[in-house]
């Protein structure tokens, strides 16, 4: 079972982000506050739940959360300001909009930046302790499975529906032979010479 709460404060936020290896798309962060009552047995690590179980702890985490948001910056940020600042730009941006203001943050990881006038605590393997982080992890990743399956519709070629946008040899292979998208980001992909042309 994961702890409910790392600091003493009771509006403690978790955030974490989804899709920062991947090779299209955005990266999605999401920020969640829990009450100090909440407990879910089947609530861990995004990535170490089943796709079917990580959508219903989604609806339970909306109802139940005392306030979330999702944020999501775009591939032609990343391009221009950095993967490591995206993720944390995505944080940040769904840390100011949610509808309770936090006393307290704790971010999966140990890369932050200061949040204006709230602390934080980074923690390694922060999604696989604290229910807070898990529940960000599991909106920021189901939010961006959702945008990846829609956008693989008007590009089916590259297989986002099942690959989400990561490095799969299958995608690889899509990339090599069709070129890259507006989708794509530029600056992750060095060794394909389709960098050079216009894409879209």
């Amino acid at each position: 079972m994961l702890k409910n709460r790392f600091s003493d404060y009771f509006l403690e936020a978790g955030t974490d982000e989804a899709g920062r290896g991947a090779l299209a798309g955005p990266v999605v962060a999401a920020a969640v506050i829990l009450p100090p009552s909440f407990s879910h047995p089947d609530l861990n690590d995004s990535k170490q739940i089943s796709e079917k179980k990580r959508q219903i702890l989604r609806e339970i985490i909306i109802r139940e959360s005392l306030a979330w948001q999702v944020a999501f910056v775009s591939q032609y940020v990343i391009d221009k300001i950095n993967i490591l600042n995206a993720s944390i730009l995505a944080m940040h941006k769904a840390l100011t909009y949610l509808s309770v203001r936090p006393e307290f943050i704790i971010v999966d990881g140990n890369r932050f930046k200061d949040f204006p006038g709230i602390a934080h605590r980074t923690i390694v393997d922060g999604d696989a302790q604290y229910m807070s982080i898990a529940a960000a992890s599991i909106l920021a990743k189901t939010f961006r499975d959702d945008f990846m399956k829609k956008i693989h519709v008007k590009y089916p070629c590259y297989l986002w529906a099942k690959n989400k946008g990561y490095a799969t040899p299958q995608h690889k292979k899509a990339i090599l032979q069709h070129g890259i998208t507006h989708y794509h980001r530029r600056s992750f992909h060095p060794n394909f010479p389709q960098l050079s042309l216009d894409f879209g």
